[in-house]
């Protein structure tokens, strides 16, 4: 049988990376899309050894385009996660990350045309409902990849990609604190439960067993922290409102400690059955709202600047990722403005990619 051939850009993305298509390419009914893109990715061998993937949750992102009908935004972003060991995918969630090559993908589609030096593409994450404006350099009409922007967990340098992420608070769920608290206990454990640009619980290292200052391969060898907080996770996704979540990526769990490279906090971020390299944007985006809203499990751990907007590092397991919030607490309810990132992109490959028929 012949195989089917589906055009693609393969590309980093912040500190991910996976190929992103132009939706009209890919089947519209979503079973047949997610046998599609676990065929491409070569989901269920540890090793995605029959697809694209990389063996790892940050290196098997789809990132899916299409011209936006929406008044506001230029393009339509559909995300989906392929799971590495087993034949699945998610479409609940976002990433960030893999939203940082969003505009320059577009731009080598053909999607969005290139204006001056550096073009702005207005972008809604389909997934979330988040608008998100990607500043992109092209000067001379074309994506420029190349500059002296360096991103923690990323090797080298590239050109900026400044992304501005607006109406992100209750990205999923429709409320900050999708429980109506700052803090809930679960089996004994305070976590937070908030959702701001991707539904998170976030708990205290400490209270887990761990200093929150661990390498990743340290906390993946850490089976027992898995099993202690995955039933947490389970739990509270039920009480944010969602069906059965054992099986979801969402919501994200993440681990909280003082500082102590001179960052507002140190975190630790799971995808949630590894961990993450270094902590994804949608993340720092709800970590650092946790970190500014008030009476969450943040409390007494960060250390958060009055300068407005607040610039807050995040130290991860690989350096920092720096956030920039424009955000208020007014008469004790948490608002926010929007949140900006720098991050990078490069195109690594542009062609075809070919599935079984």
């Amino acid at each position: 049988m012949t195989q089917i051939s589906i055009p693609c850009i393969f590309m980093r993305g912040g500190t991910s990376r996976g190929p992103y298509f132009n939706r009209a390419d890919l089947p519209e009914d979503q079973d047949a899309l997610a046998k599609t893109l676990i065929a491409a990715l070569g989901a269920g061998h540890p090793l995605n050894i029959d697809g694209i993937g990389g063996g790892n949750a940050v290196t098997t992102k789809v990132a899916m385009l299409s011209k936006s009908d929406h008044e506001w935004a230029d393009i339509d972003y559909f995300f989906a996660q392929v799971a590495v060991l087993k034949e699945e995918v998610d479409f609940s969630p976002s990433c960030g990350n893999i939203l940082s090559g969003v505009g320059p993908a577009a731009i080598e589609m053909g999607l969005v045309q290139p204006e001056g030096d550096v073009t702005s593409i207005r972008i809604r994450s389909t997934n979330t409902g988040a608008l998100v404006e990607a500043k992109v350099e092209t000067p001379g009409g074309a994506v420029n990849y190349e500059g002296d922007a360096r991103i923690d967990g990323v090797n080298g340098t590239a050109a900026p990609v400044v992304l501005n992420f607006m109406n992100v608070i209750g990205s999923k769920t429709g409320a900050l604190f999708p429980t109506g608290r700052p803090i809930d206990v679960i089996d004994g454990f305070e976590v937070t439960c908030i959702d701001v640009a991707v539904p998170m619980v976030i708990g205290r290292a400490v209270d887990f067993g761990i200093t929150g200052y661990e390498s990743r391969e340290q906390l993946d060898e850490n089976k027992e922290l898995f099993a202690r907080f995955e039933p947490i996770r389970i739990k509270a996704g039920e009480m944010m409102g969602f069906a059965d979540v054992a099986s979801s990526v969402v919501p994200k769990f993440g681990l909280l400690a003082a500082p102590r490279e001179g960052g507002a906090i140190a975190g630790r971020y799971f995808m949630p059955w590894t961990t993450h390299p270094t902590f994804a944007v949608t993340g720092s985006i709800c970590a650092g709202s946790c970190l500014m809203a008030s009476g969450t499990v943040a409390q007494g751990l960060a250390q958060v600047t009055d300068q407005q907007p607040t610039p807050l590092k995040i130290e991860h397991p690989s350096g920092v990722i720096d956030v920039i919030m424009d955000a208020s607490v007014v008469n004790g309810a948490f608002e926010l403005k929007s949140a900006g990132l720098l991050r990078t992109a490069r195109k690594l490959m542009s062609g075809h990619i070919h599935i079984p028929g």
